[in-house]
């Protein structure tokens, strides 16, 4: 596979406006969600809009990177921008709650085609020791987007109808799909290989099921995750055994377990957990410990969106001086570095300390991300690249769906045994972030339990990032190989 004759510069354009169409979507959705909630009703579904998109993408980036492989690129990117720009369309004239959460599990699915196959395209494109710039970019992207997003999200609601928070990604996938047809050259020939249908349907069941079970385990009913629970096992060890037999697998178990591809992505996962905490539960904590606004707590978060591209264009410019290991390793400090400054939080603190903790965890992420990335598309060749790339970010957002099960627990735990032994109930929370209890005598407490709840869920944060450090150990070295790629050293 060749990607000569390719305007490269042109292609990368197309590249960042269709990595700009899933990484607005989320803020910009975010910031419309409430008002869309109360037109269409069943509040009781507001994080299904969510869920149902992350269930699709995670679900199908594994097989939508091997369809990759296969068929090559440029048909799976225009095919994951098509459905994504229809789910998008009809997202926009949704008449209920339910008809939304159905097509934002149709965006999710064109997401889940358009992020690791643009991302191999940058691999296909470019030697490793010229990705540097072309990874600061796509990194710029998304911190770009976090700020445009909440901004053009409240802008729109306003101003005209809360569809056009859909509909403005149209003409942005319209031009991302013209640039691959025109500029984007492949010289790819089809492998004579059958798709393993059956792999990538029970992959889909697997991890469907454990997604759907993670993302209600505080609300659901113990018949329901434990249904939950018996068909993730079910669908893992058909697919497994499906895996184990047929000619070509969906996932080859061999290219997973690789240790460069292994350790990477157990870092990402483990990073993308403790990243999760923190765009979780801090900016909770500095509405109601510190009684600061949401304008407030959005600066303190959006600090990680500085670190961010910022490390990651460091990481991808510098690792042939420093070696891609160091890099990883320092990040994997920082992450648990970072994290650590939010136990020193009181409620006389400061919000520059929630924000110089983001700005730590942000670094921590950038230079992480970027190694991985990098190690993983460098241990793997051009027919496995574009499985190799969406394992890493499957790893990621299965990740932040742990995280965030599993972060939530902990503060459940928390309000549910405060200090003053009394709980505190979800309803007391939303009073305080909305500030509708104002008797001081009525806060104190409340804000006491919260205090220790998310002290409590900031301690477990720093635990799991410590993690991040154990699994960088296992990172292998990258030494430079001819023509300016790279190599994983022999043994490793």
């Amino acid at each position: 596979m060749s990607a000569k004759g390719s305007n490269r510069a042109l292609v990368i354009a197309a590249v960042m406006a269709s990595m700009a169409m899933i990484a607005i979507e989320a803020t910009i959705v975010a910031t419309a969600m409430p008002q869309i909630a109360a037109e269409l009703g069943d509040i009781n579904l507001y994080s299904w809009t969510f869920s149902s998109f992350l269930l699709a993408q995670t679900a199908t980036t594994i097989i939508f990177g091997r369809l990759a492989d296969i068929y090559g690129r440029k048909p799976v990117l225009l095919v994951g921008i098509a459905i994504f720009l229809v789910g998008t369309i009809f997202a926009g004239f949704a008449q209920s709650m339910h008809m939304l959460i159905a097509f934002r599990l149709l965006q999710g699915l064109g997401a889940g085609a358009i992020q690791p196959v643009a991302m191999t395209v940058v691999a296909d494109l470019y030697p490793l020791h010229e990705r540097g710039k072309v990874q600061g970019y796509l990194a710029s992207v998304w911190a770009v987007s976090a700020v445009v997003g909440p901004l053009a999200g409240s802008i729109i609601v306003d101003a005209v109808s809360w569809s056009w928070v859909f509909w403005v990604n149209i003409p942005v996938g319209i031009l991302a799909a013209a640039g691959f047809i025109v500029f984007l050259r492949e010289d790819f020939q089809s492998r004579d290989e059958k798709v393993d249908v059956m792999g990538a349907v029970l992959f889909s069941i697997a991890v469907g099921a454990l997604m759907i079970g993670l993302t209600n385990i505080e609300q659901a009913s113990a018949t329901y995750i434990i249904t939950a629970g018996a068909v993730f096992l079910a669908a893992l060890g058909l697919f497994i055994w499906q895996e184990i037999r047929t000619t070509h697998p969906m996932l080859s178990l061999d290219l997973w377990l690789r240790r460069p591809i292994a350790s990477s992505n157990m870092v990402t996962f483990i990073a993308g957990m403790a990243m999760m905490g923190l765009t979780t539960f801090l900016p909770i904590y500095i509405q109601t410990v510190l009684n600061r606004s949401a304008l407030v707590a959005g600066l303190a978060l959006s600090a990680m969106l500085l670190g961010w591209p910022a490390a990651a264009t460091f990481a991808a410019r510098s690792f042939h001086k420093i070696g891609i290991r160091p890099l990883m390793i320092t990040g994997s400090v920082f992450v648990p570095l970072g994290c650590s400054l939010f136990l020193s939080l009181t409620p006389a603190s400061s919000p520059l300390v929630a924000a110089a903790g983001s700005l730590i965890v942000g670094v921590g992420m950038g230079l992480t991300s970027i190694s991985a990335l990098m190690l993983i598309q460098a241990s793997a060749g051009r027919t496995e690249r574009g499985s190799a790339t969406a394992s890493n970010i499957f790893s990621r957002n299965l990740g932040s769906t742990l995280g965030a099960s599993l972060f939530g627990a902990v503060l459940n735990y928390g309000l549910l045994h405060s200090t003053g032994g009394s709980s505190v109930t979800a309803g007391q929370l939303q009073d305080l972030l909305n500030r509708s209890t104002e008797i001081a005598s009525a806060v104190a407490p409340i804000r006491a339990a919260l205090q220790d709840s998310l002290h409590l869920t900031f301690g477990a944060m720093v635990l799991i990032a410590c993690l991040t450090v154990v699994a960088g150990v296992f990172v292998p070295s990258l030494r430079p190989a001819p023509e300016g790629g790279a190599s994983v050293e022999p043994g490793q």
